[in-house]
């Protein structure tokens, strides 16, 4: 580092032989690179910390995300996502060069990609909440994408269409195993799932509980008596879940193994006494107002 302030590898994208051209003047790499732009051509992509398949999951980069690879070996290759700038290690088999606009998302919690337009074709891919298409047409109620395929058109919207109600995209995962890592309606972890929500609904969020602790709307001030309200976000060291009422919690429990909503006076009781952990925060995301009910 030349300024002595270590910035967090999870979104700059340096390591000891390599480093992103923007970070020159930052950091100390034998080497700079600009990199390419790549997107996700699968149904989604394992991020993770090695290039491994046996490496921890960090994060999943959906179908459509765009990115920028700095640098391919071994069928590996080391990314920044667009999204949220996450860095890390992705198979470079589901990535392609012939990088789409994006007009529409996912607003289904999964929906399948048909090779024609008929719900009796053998479908292509299942799609989870949050992919990124780019739509050629409309086939009555199918949409025809770019990329090949065909999906139902009630089961997406525009990308300047966001859901009204995180909270409710939220509980819309209700029952969804949980995953250390999963961004997909096939697995999830309770960042993953607080990320998730809010783009849907159009709030940009950052990928760990750590980052959301810090950035996201503004710290309340839980432990003076204030009242929790629907949408509110409640930290643990490690872990996050959102308010669906002024007592109920809904988030991915690595005790359940799935989403749950539960009472907050449980959650809080059950961590307490398997982490010997209380509590760390509670912020409100901005125009919450809005959704509240």
């Amino acid at each position: 580092m030349t300024s002595g302030v270590l910035l967090d590898p999870r979104r700059h994208a340096y390591r000891a032989s390599l480093a992103a051209e923007s970070l020159r003047g930052q950091v100390v790499a034998p080497c700079y690179v600009e990199g390419v732009r790549r997107q996700v051509e699968v149904p989604a992509l394992p991020l993770r910390r090695e290039p491994r398949f046996d490496a921890i999951l960090d994060t999943e980069a959906l179908f459509g995300e765009t990115l920028t690879l700095f640098d391919e070996s071994e069928g590996w290759a080391w990314v920044q996502l667009s999204r949220d700038a996450y860095v890390g290690y992705l198979p470079s088999e589901g990535l392609t060069s012939a990088v789409g606009t994006p007009t529409h998302r996912v607003a289904a919690l999964r929906t399948y990609v048909y090779a024609s337009p008929d719900i009796k074709t053998p479908p292509l891919a299942l799609l989870s909440l949050n992919a990124l298409l780019s739509v050629a047409g409309d086939e009555g109620r199918f949409l025809a994408l770019k990329s090949g395929g065909f999906v139902i058109a009630a089961h997406v919207r525009k990308l300047d269409k966001p859901a009204r109600d995180f909270v409710d995209v939220a509980l819309g995962f209700r029952g969804t195993p949980y995953l250390w890592g999963g961004r997909t309606s096939l697995g999830v972890d309770c960042s993953g799932l607080v990320q998730l929500a809010s783009e849907a609904a159009g709030l940009p969020c950052p990928r760990d509980a750590d980052m959301q602790a810090r950035e996201i709307g503004r710290p309340l001030d839980w432990q003076g008596g204030g009242a929790f309200t629907r949408g509110d976000l409640v930290f643990w060291d490690g872990h996050v879940g959102i308010m669906t009422s002024g007592r109920d919690l809904v988030h991915a429990s690595a005790y359940q193994m799935m989403v749950v909503e539960e009472p907050l006076a449980e959650a809080r009781g059950r961590i307490a006494a398997a982490k010997g952990g209380e509590i760390i925060g509670v912020r409100r995301p901005a125009g919450l107002s809005g959704m509240v009910r």
